[in-house]
């Protein structure tokens, strides 16, 4: 399920006069996981954005070797 799907299953209560969205379990996942994607997204367009501006030198963007990279998370 996309994003907009599941918000389009959202129901709203209203309890002790405040309103309130209830989602599924499977919904809510899809979201986070599309919230967790657009993140990710942002990250990706940045660390580029870094590079184009150093030239594509990947030391001058404050990229990582890949054996250090790896090593860090290890």
């Amino acid at each position: 399920m996309i994003a907009t799907e599941a918000l389009q299953t959202v129901q709203f209560v209203t309890a002790k006069g405040r309103r309130f969205a209830v989602l599924s379990i499977d919904d809510w996942e899809a979201l986070v996981e599309w919230v967790e994607d657009l993140e990710d997204s942002q990250i990706v367009r940045a660390a580029f954005a870094e590079l184009r501006a150093a030239d594509g030198d990947r030391h001058r963007a404050g990229w990582l070797p890949w054996d250090e990279a790896d090593r860090e998370l290890a």
